[in-house]
């Protein structure tokens, strides 16, 4: 992108976004798999019993209610609160020994922030582990967190990215949110913001408003422009990764 962009603040074709909203989980880092992981052995500690599907179902959920179901489905005998501390203990402990990042996406994260466009992060992780991600990346690479335990309602919701606008000081309809998860997309599309489907562990129905992709790979901030422009194809259903 040339200065002149820079000064612009304009792709090629279409404004840049005010924004670029990120879902942490699944979007930036695949982390899925150690949110599964944590869930499965909880309830296993507890004598219980968990299954691929319920595990897929709570993918992007709110953490409080994920703790609510570990308890009356999985048998996990603790309250909520402690429930919510082990599982993030879990996943933190997975995370520091290695940071799974999603194809294209650290790289289109440093050219949106290049090209001068704030970011934020808006994950229903709490804050303890999306400390974790932000301290692995440049000082000001988000302007914005907004996390699970953060807002009185959690995706979906439009609380959470209702908030990150509100924080950026910018218009919902003039930003772009990254989501690879059912819950994810509902919550940032009732906040009004155009949004980009990039499934990773469940697949993602065709909606208004939303852009699906295979991957992040190759895209740069003027196709986040023809994104928040509503100029973007939908590339449609893509087949999540196999584990």
């Amino acid at each position: 992108m040339s200065d002149a962009h820079h000064q612009t603040g304009t792709s090629d074709q279409h404004p840049l976004p005010q924004a670029v909203l990120w879902d942490m989980d699944g979007t930036l880092v695949d982390t899925e798999p150690y949110w599964f992981a944590a869930e499965f052995g909880l309830v296993a500690d507890h004598g219980g019993s968990w299954s691929e599907a319920q595990a897929r179902s709570l993918v992007g959920s709110d953490l409080r209610e994920s703790a609510r179901r570990l308890r009356t489905e999985g048998g996990v005998d603790l309250v909520i609160d402690e429930v919510v501390a082990e599982l993030l203990r879990r996943v933190v402990e997975q995370f520091r020994r290695d940071v799974p990042w999603r194809p294209g996406a650290r790289e289109l994260l440093t050219a949106v922030g290049d090209a001068g466009v704030p970011c934020a992060l808006v994950t229903m992780s709490w804050k303890v582990l999306a400390d974790e991600l932000v301290a692995l990346l440049p000082e000001g690479t988000f302007a914005a967190v907004v996390t699970g335990d953060a807002v009185t309602r959690g995706k979906p919701a439009p609380d959470p990215y209702l908030e990150a606008a509100r924080r950026l000081s910018a218009d919902p309809s003039r930003c772009v949110a990254l989501e690879d998860s059912t819950t994810g997309v509902t919550s940032a599309l009732a906040a009004g913001v155009p949004t980009v489907g990039i499934p990773c562990v469940v697949e993602l129905e065709g909606r208004p408003g939303l852009v699906r992709v295979a991957s992040l790979e190759g895209r740069d901030p003027a196709w986040l422009a023809a994104v928040a422009a509503g100029a973007a194809p939908d590339e449609g259903a893509s087949t999540p990764l196999v584990r």
